[in-house]
């Protein structure tokens, strides 16, 4: 057993606060067990393209898409719409190959580095993140690069 393995999977985190890049952790079963996901079994997942730094989009997993994202390399999300695992580009073809997974201080959130094809928002826009807010307007930053309709087989 890690030095880092508290004997309350809750405590896991707070003990890694101490933890070194050299430190043998545990396990990342043992890690995705101290997980936070909420309520709903949900963990908020922020997408983020490797080599650029610029943010995609941010979706939910539950732990069945985290193993199968972190097992297939291949991005796996949860839709709280359908209620069911969402394989990042199953309908689009637009795909999301996993770069890293990185979890934050608290395992409350996911940082995935990914290498996406085209798109990441279902509007057709590279990144989901195109309303800017000012103190009193608003502005669109950026337009599609699929018409969405296109993207999803829609005439």
């Amino acid at each position: 057993m890690s030095r880092f393995t508290p004997l309350d999977p809750r405590n896991l985190f707070k003990a890694l606060e101490s933890a070194n890049p050299s430190d043998t952790l545990p396990s990342t079963k043992t890690l995705l067990d101290a997980v936070r996901f909420n309520e709903a079994g949900l963990l908020p997942a922020i997408a983020q393209q490797f080599d650029s730094g610029e943010v995609l989009m941010m979706a939910w997993m539950n732990r069945e898409a985290l193993e199968e994202t972190l097992a297939t390399q291949r991005v796996c999300y949860y839709s709280r719409s359908r209620q069911k695992l969402w394989r990042k580009g199953e309908t689009s073809g637009q795909q999301q190959q996993l770069k890293t997974a990185t979890l934050d201080c608290d395992g409350d959130t996911l940082l995935l580095q990914v290498d996406q094809t085209g798109p990441a928002c279902h509007t057709g826009r590279r990144s989901c993140f195109y309303v800017s807010l000012s103190n009193e307007h608003a502005t669109i930053t950026s337009e599609p690069l699929i018409d969405p309709a296109t993207l999803y087989g829609k005439k």
